[in-house]
Order: C-alpha cells, then sequence, then structure tokens
C-alpha cells in the first residue's frame, strides 16, 4: 500500500527546500540541515494536522525531492543528504525511529520511480541517509540498517517491473549489513 502523503507538508517542504537551496553553490553539503530544519519547522507548524506515522517522514521526502528536482539538482546526489535531514527533523518533531526510517526510505523509493531514477541506486543512498539521521539523533542504527532495508524492498515490490531485484543487488553490494538482513529476510 502506497504511503498517503500529507499535501500540506510536501507544498511546506517543497517551498523551503527550494527557496533554501537555490542559488547554493554545493547542495550536497547543505541539504542535510536545510530539511532537517524545514522539516522541523513544518511539523511544528501545522502541529494537530500533521498525521502520525510513516506519513510525516514520508511527506517531507517527497517535498524535498520536489524541491530539488525545481533547482535541477540530482536526485540521486541528493537522495541521501535528503532522507537524512528527513530523519533528522522527523524524530525530532516527535516521530518515532521506526516510522520516519520507514516512511522516508519508501518515499524515496516511490519518488525514484515516479521520476524515472535508478531505483537501486535510491535504494543505497536512501538507506545510507536513513542510518545517518538516525546516528545523528542517537538512535539505534543497527536497527535503522535493517527498517530501512526492509522499507526499501517493500517499496521496490510495490513499485514492480524488477525493482525488487534492483534495489536487492544494489542493497547486498553497497550496505554494510544489507547481506545479513537480507538472507535473514529470506528463511
Amino acid at each position: 500500500m502506497a504511503i498517503q502523503v500529507a499535501n500540506k507538508v510536501v507544498n511546506g517542504v517543497k517551498g523551503g527546500v527550494t527557496s533554501t537551496l537555490k542559488g547554493v553553490a554545493d547542495v550536497s553539503s547543505t541539504v542535510v540541515a536545510s530539511v532537517k530544519d524545514v522539516a522541523v519547522t513544518t511539523i511544528r507548524g501545522a502541529g494537530d494536522l500533521v498525521l502520525k506515522g510513516i506519513q510525516v517522514p514520508a511527506s517531507i521526502v517527497k517535498g524535498a525531492i520536489e524541491g530539488i528536482g525545481n533547482i535541477g539538482v540530482s536526485v540521486i546526489k541528493a537522495v541521501k543528504g535528503i532522507v537524512d535531514g528527513a530523519v533528522q527533523g522527523a524524530m525530532s518533531g516527535g516521530v518515532e525511529q521506526k516510522d520516519a526510517v520507514e516512511g522516508a526510505v519508501q518515499q524515496a523509493i516511490y519518488s525514484a520511480k515516479e521520476l524515472g531514477e535508478n531505483v537501486g541506486a535510491v535504494a543505497v543512498e536512501a538507506v545510507k541517509g536513513a542510518v545517518s539521521g538516525v546516528k545523528q539523533v542517537g538512535g539505534d542504527t543497527i536497527k535503522a540498517t535493517k527498517t530501512a532495508v526492509i522499507a526499501a524492498l517493500e517499496a521496490a515490490n510495490e513499485v514492480g517491473g524488477g525493482a525488487t531485484d534492483v534495489v536487492k543487488a544494489a542493497l547486498n553490494d553497497s550496505v554494510d549489513g544489507a547481506k545479513k538482513i537480507l538472507d535473514e529476510i529470506k528463511k
């Protein structure tokens, strides 16, 4: 089941990311902090209107990816920072670690598919970004890795078209601990 995104959050994050990053020379180093800041501000500003669970981080990621697209930056290069910032911002705003990781990673995969990006490359960067974000806020990186890998596989399965095999192969080759997690899932 695809994530229901909260349009108010998506549009708020999209506008914030677009305006924050427009004209910045090194977007990669700026994207984590700007997505985190915009996410925290958006969550606090939306109050009770913000949906709980995976919808919050998913909406943050969707908005940030759309914002990055508006300024012509490569989604694959930016997705690690987007997911990192979204996880940090969501967790700082009160979202549970599991929900923050799951929502951010899955939405990155859905957005990659919508934009015709390489879902395997995006999955790797999203998982790395989720683990980094959790680490920055003092969460459990081992659980974050497992949650992120499973979330990436579930999203890939939903988008179909061979995405599951592409994501499995990419994660297996590029993410520390993914092979063990993938082997456990097979059992």
